[in-house]
């Protein structure tokens, strides 16, 4: 008979328990709880961990033998690796041609006679950054007004900034339309009916100098704006100068279609699959659909090839932990390009496919200001909550979700670390969304297929267009030209005479800036010293900068005796040559009198 073990006794009975033994101490802990909170976590957890054997998802195709039709004709015609392989570099070679091919007859667009050949702008181009000889991309009216800009007394916001347009000559028809010079220079393209918003084109754009009372009007959908004064610079568009040249984004959007599609349905590979479409749609996003805002194509391809190695990198990360899981084994070639493939293009087309979403920036400032911004983010959040529980779901049938509950901790330490940050925000990017979420969609399931194909869209469409913006931004880079909530001038009331008007003011003794301001002071220290002159902007062009102890503190601005028309005045303070907000217009009217200023600030 062996003899018995140390632990147990003759009897069978187990020896006491030491008192310091740990189990003693956590049994005790334990049993602090109360029984119904123990009841409810020992559910939570046994529920996260999942069925058990974990249920793996896998696609079972609808009508497999269609779907794979095309994979056993490659098979057949192309039975060995080598002969796929010199296949598919020949389809790389005839994809790259035809795309180059039409990127060069939209890069050189055919001279307009008399002027030359028409040059590239961007759409939020205006008449004092560019040449005389333009040419007018598609896509222009999605082009707005992100900050409250003042045209006089009134503020443009959410809209495309075109002020004037064609008048009545009295007779029911239109005159050749003048323009504001600060006036979007594609917009007003369209307004003037010059070039459509589809198709693009070119014209010719000639300087008109000084005019005044522009008009507004409907137009080809855009609503102009009305300004009653004068500007020292207009612009118009030279009649007969029209071309038939066009934007060639959505030919370039054919071809990368057609490949891409043919690809994703001959293709049984994932990493053939998911690098090809990578490189292809990324460079059709910078070169066509969404690209940099620079002025030549040289120097975009030089942006792209700078962005390509990290972003080439990251996706190397993507795919080997999240995108291969999910392509791997997939024997659906229709449906992953319906939606996988689908979803890429979604996602990489953002710019057209989600704009219609009243929602340009998640900043405070942009949701109480654009319509329906709020409502929007309502919706957007519970269809995001929805698709999260749906995912939560796969991932605990395949008994990862623990794990992935913990890698999603991670992320919101992380990102409450750097929201605590002083000095800077928070700010999320397409890419940065895009890598978030991408791990939750690890799975084989035709909803994850699509989610993925959009988060991938999101990050190539990011990259290209923005690139890797930091997540961590100054208040002074996310405001852009927004209000900075600087103090703003008191200006005393001024002295009207017949064809002049006087303005005086003085320096407050003491003088705090917002926090959201590069023009920040202290509450002790005199302002003199922090802002030391004023800038005076008369119709929306600054006239006048004084600085104290160099300047006389007034300003007098005369017209014609005969002048009477409108004349709007906006003050600002500077520090330097920085200037901070300016006031909304005082009005100086054409029969003498003055209207003061509105509280509040508007932009120069």
């Amino acid at each position: 008979m062996p003899p018995l073990s140390e632990d147990v006794s003759e009897d069978g009975a187990l020896p006491p328990t030491p008192p310091d033994d740990p189990r003693i101490a956590t049994s005790r802990w334990v049993n602090k709880i109360p029984l119904p909170v123990r009841r409810v976590y020992t559910f939570v957890v046994t529920w996260s961990k999942g069925p058990r054997p974990p249920q793996i998802q896998k696609i079972n195709p609808f009508f497999p033998r269609i779907q794979q039709y095309p994979l056993r004709l490659l098979d057949r015609a192309f039975p060995k690796r080598r002969y796929k392989i010199v296949l598919l570099l020949v389809f790389y070679f005839c994809w790259l041609l035809a795309f180059s091919a039409v990127l060069h007859q939209s890069a050189v667009a055919g001279d307009i006679e008399g002027y030359g050949t028409p040059a590239q702008i961007s759409c939020g181009a205006s008449y004092w950054q560019v040449q005389q000889l333009e040419w007018i991309v598609s896509g222009a009216d999605a082009v707005k007004v992100l900050n409250p800009h003042a045209v006089g007394a009134q503020e443009a916001l959410y809209q495309q900034l075109v002020v004037g347009g064609p008048k009545d000559d009295g007779f029911g028809l239109a005159t050749n339309p003048i323009y504001r010079g600060d006036s979007f220079l594609c917009g007003a393209a369209i307004h003037a009916g010059l070039v459509s918003n589809q198709a693009g084109g070119c014209g010719v754009v000639s300087l008109v100098g000084e005019h005044d009372d522009y008009v507004s009007t409907v137009r080809n959908g855009i609503e102009s704006i009305a300004f009653d004064s004068t500007f020292p610079m207009s612009f118009s568009f030279r009649p007969g100068t029209a071309s038939r040249c066009h934007d060639l984004r959505w030919p370039m959007l054919g071809v990368s279609l057609t490949f891409t599609i043919l690809l994703s349905i001959f293709t049984r590979s994932p990493s053939v699959l998911f690098a090809s479409i990578f490189v292809g749609i990324y460079l059709h996003v910078g070169f066509a659909s969404d690209p940099p805002s620079l002025g030549s194509y040289y120097s975009i391809t030089s942006l792209l090839i700078g962005r390509f190695l990290p972003a080439a990198f990251v996706a190397f990360v993507l795919y080997r932990y999240v995108i291969r899981r999910t392509l791997t084994g997939l024997e659906a070639p229709v449906e992953k390009t319906i939606l996988w493939l689908g979803g890429v293009w979604v996602g990489a087309l953002t710019n057209y496919t989600f704009d219609f979403i009243p929602i340009q920036r998640l900043t405070p400032h942009d949701l109480d200001q654009q319509p329906g911004a709020k409502a929007a983010l309502v919706i957007i959040v519970l269809g995001l909550l929805a698709i999260a529980l749906g995912q939560i779901w796969y991932l605990r049938q395949e008994g990862r979700f623990p794990r992935m509950l913990a890698l999603y901790i991670t992320f919101g330490v992380v990102l409450s670390l750097f929201v605590a940050v002083p000095g800077l925000n928070l700010r999320i990017h397409h890419y940065i969304l895009a890598i978030l979420l991408l791990p939750g969609t690890s799975m084989q399931t035709r909803p994850s297929l699509l989610w993925q194909g959009i988060l991938v869209g999101f990050f190539l469409n990011g990259i290209a267009r923005w690139g890797f913006d930091s997540i961590l931004q100054t208040p002074a880079a996310l405001l852009g030209d927004g209000q900075l909530n600087t103090p703003l001038p008191v200006i005393e009331t001024p002295q009207v005479m017949a064809n002049n008007i006087t303005f005086r003011w003085d320096l407050p003794s003491v003088m705090v800036a917002g926090e959201n301001t590069t023009l920040t002071t202290n509450a002790n220290v005199n302002a003199s010293s922090i802002y030391d002159g004023i800038s005076i902007l008369v119709n929306d062009v600054e006239r006048y900068r004084g600085y104290e102890g160099y300047d006389p503190m007034e300003y007098t601005y005369s017209r014609r005796t005969t002048d009477e028309r409108r004349y709007y005045f906006r003050f600002g303070y500077m520090r330097g040559s920085e200037v901070g907000d300016y006031t909304k217009a005082g009005t100086w009217t054409g029969e003498g009198d003055w209207i003061p200023m509105a509280d509040g600030p508007s932009l120069g």
